[in-house]
């Protein structure tokens, strides 16, 4: 089984339900789907906390390559999954998906998603994979 943990801000959307994926950079193990992953929050740390009481179920696990440029108006150049391109539209929902939510009136989720990752990350190229899942009952 395979546990990832995750920043605060992302706690709320994935107990909701409403955010059922992470990008994550390139690794020897990831989850496989078919099987069982942890969604944690401040793992390694005091505040540790399981945010699902059941576990949900890998769904699929596909390459990502995200590109981020401080010149480009949504921060997010391109995002690209097995080498297909989304539209701004579709890059917008990703981001949406993803956990990410407009910070002010008349901002998109793909702008904060940016500046996430501008902030975490900076500029360029990300290789990694999107690891999507769905939620079970207990």
């Amino acid at each position: 089984m395979v546990a990832y943990s995750f920043k605060a801000q992302f706690a709320g959307p994935i107990v909701a339900l409403e955010k059922r994926q992470t990008v994550r950079g390139n690794r020897a193990r990831h989850a496989r789907p078919g099987e069982p992953i942890q969604l944690y929050t401040a793992m390694r740390t005091k505040h540790c906390r399981k945010l699902l009481d059941c576990d949900p179920i890998c769904r699929d696990v596909r390459p990502i390559q995200i590109v981020v440029d401080r010149g480009w108006p949504l921060l997010i150049k391109s995002i690209e999954i097995e080498g297909v391109s989304l539209g701004l539209f579709d890059m917008d929902a990703f981001a949406y998906q993803d956990g990410f939510r407009a910070e002010k009136d008349g901002e998109s989720a793909l702008l904060a998603m940016g500046a996430f990752w501008l902030r975490e990350h900076g500029e360029g190229g990300f290789d990694g994979v999107v690891i999507r899942w769905e939620p079970t009952l207990g």
